[in-house]
């Protein structure tokens, strides 16, 4: 099956802030940049089915795009930054922090999620989407969702899986 994930478009949130699960709202430059999504997205269309994560800046990627009725599942969130949501990563107050910082691939944030528990909800979502006999599905997500679903199909190593973070409005396609 094919499967093209979108990242979802730039949040109007100070630059370094930390919004994970937050539903923060996009740029005013939302049009134009899910334009350009649009125009690459049509590329791969049409397509069988399309999900969404639930929060807003997928879901209103996905309604410009045409799939105001994509399905929204809440694996297909961001990681859960936990207590340092909406906090500037420079700001946070957290002994746990710099921890965090050496092995941010393996460690949860403070009452958050860690990324193997993100993997793992990625991870279910698309082990299920496989047995639905689609042809080709298109996803509306976030950064984490995209390197997980790249994890998941080989694309990289754990060891340099952030060097491969599709830009805002990019798109990753894999084959499961």
């Amino acid at each position: 099956m094919e499967v093209v994930l979108v990242r979802h478009t730039s949040v109007d949130v100070p630059r370094g802030t930390c919004y994970g699960q937050t539903d923060v709202p996009v740029r005013d430059t939302f049009e134009q940049e899910a334009r350009a999504t649009l125009a690459e997205l049509q590329q791969h269309m049409p397509f069988d089915r399309a999900y969404t994560s639930p929060l807003t800046r997928a879901r209103q990627l996905a309604a410009f795009c045409g799939y105001a009725d994509a399905l929204c599942d809440n694996r297909l969130m961001e990681m859960n930054m936990g207590e340092w949501e909406m906090q500037l990563y420079d700001e946070i107050q957290d002994p746990h922090l710099e921890e965090w910082y050496h092995d941010y691939m393996h460690l949860p944030t403070t009452g958050g999620e860690s990324f193997p528990q993100l993997y793992r909800r990625v991870a279910s979502f698309l082990d299920e989407l496989k047995g639905l006999g689609y042809s080709k599905v298109v996803i509306f997500a976030h950064g984490g969702v995209l390197i997980s679903a790249g994890l998941y199909v080989g694309l990289y190593s754990e060891e340099n899986a952030w060097d491969h973070l599709v830009p805002f409005g990019g798109l990753l396609k894999i084959t499961i």
